[in-house]
């Protein structure tokens, strides 16, 4: 119950404002008892609206600029386009075209890419295609590079941490700046341990692609309550809350474990936001029937057509989280993890005026980045 202050794009101590300035503002906005709350930030989202990150087209850039400005109406007000595991040729036609920007009334912002794969495990390989799966040779970090071809717009790398030399790929990723996540994974617990020791912080959608759960060895899930984390250091997880990825007692039993560490992430596919039917992921065919995703022809699932105010909300029912910490997983974590926290997933002082408004039952009225609203819900209801 109190008023927001921003100016040139950043949220403002209003004390400066008064007392040493004087001033007051120059424009009010009755937020009509709204609920305000920091953009949503997706760190893994493979596409959407018919756009698919990881096939190299021509008009890649108008693609993911149409994602950037659709998912506005979702909340989200920055995202790494995600590529699923593709051939060198596809990093090196699309990296390129993905540069790092800030958003505005054209879309979302950009944070990096997030690329998953190709180094991860045939036996939990998920959606990915195994003829494009590989494995670190001699000189594993320049192997790394030669697949992408370039990390300059890279945050976030998921692979598996049981591979041969993941550790030295591992450190000299962390080295750079890049977030190393586990993921699609037959990795042991002490195998997971020894990659976060090494420097990663992220567990790319947990449950999913891993070794189950079992009480003598828990695998990448018994991270959440490692006792052999570095002091000082916290580990991430995502989740795909759509409510069929996993169910909501494993939501539950995760984010009673590890509350702080949960991030929400839709994993979309370019088939979110279109109707049910044939669409693709990377080199893949996938069906879209209601919520869940398949490959073609089979039931393995393969991302999500889940909206993130979607997964936020769901998120809330299913565990009976406050309000706050159901907003917390999609912006104050996700900004955490990517160490942005200073500028974006909170409404402190001096950080990014990204905010939305949304009403008690979560559903997003208005979203602003820099202070500018970039997209409104009209009288209709649209």
């Amino acid at each position: 119950r109190e008023d927001l202050w921003v100016r040139e794009g950043k949220i403002l101590n209003p004390e400066k404002l008064f007392f040493d300035e004087k001033g007051s503002a120059d424009v009010q906005l009755d937020c009509k008892g709204s609920i305000i709350a920091p953009g949503f930030i997706d760190v893994q989202i493979n596409g959407g609206f018919g756009v698919d990150f990881s096939l190299a087209t021509d008009d890649f850039k108008s693609g993911i600029d149409l994602v950037s400005q659709k998912i506005l109406s979702h909340g989200v007000t920055s995202f790494c386009p995600t590529l699923v595991t593709s051939p060198p040729s596809v990093y090196h036609q699309v990296l390129p075209q993905i540069s790092v920007r800030n958003g505005g009334a054209h879309g979302a912002g950009i944070l990096g890419a997030h690329l998953e794969g190709p180094f991860i495990s045939r036996e939990k390989k998920g959606a990915h295609p195994e003829h494009c799966l590989r494995t670190f040779e001699a000189g594993a970090f320049q192997d790394l590079l030669n697949t992408y071809g370039s990390l300059d717009c890279v945050r976030i790398v998921t692979l598996a941490p049981e591979m041969k030399r993941s550790s030295e790929v591992i450190r000299e990723l962390t080295k750079r700046g890049v977030c190393v996540s586990l993921g699609h994974s037959v990795a042991n617990l002490s195998q997971a341990e020894e990659a976060v020791q090494h420097g990663a912080t992220f567990i790319t959608h947990l449950f999913n692609a891993m070794l189950p759960f079992h009480h003598r060895d828990p695998g990448i899930v018994g991270l959440l309550t490692s006792d052999k984390i570095p002091v000082g250091r916290r580990v991430f997880y995502g989740m795909i809350s759509d409510g069929i990825h996993t169910n909501p007692a494993a939501l539950r039993i995760a984010h009673r474990a590890h509350p702080k560490g949960l991030v929400l992430v839709t994993d979309a596919i370019a088939g979110m936001g279109l109707a049910p039917g044939r669409h693709t992921l990377g080199q893949q065919v996938v069906e879209i029937d209601g919520l869940n995703t398949y490959i073609a022809g089979t039931k393995t699932l393969s991302g999500s057509v889940a909206t993130m105010d979607t997964c936020v909300r769901h998120f809330q029912e299913a565990t009976g989280c406050s309000v706050e910490t159901a907003l917390e997983a999609a912006s104050l974590h996700p900004a955490q993890l990517l160490g942005i926290e200073h500028n974006k997933g909170t409404l402190n002082y001096d950080s990014d005026a990204d905010f939305l408004m949304l009403n008690d039952s979560l559903y997003v009225q208005a979203t602003y980045i820099a202070g500018q609203e970039v997209w409104r819900q009209d009288a209709s209801g649209m």
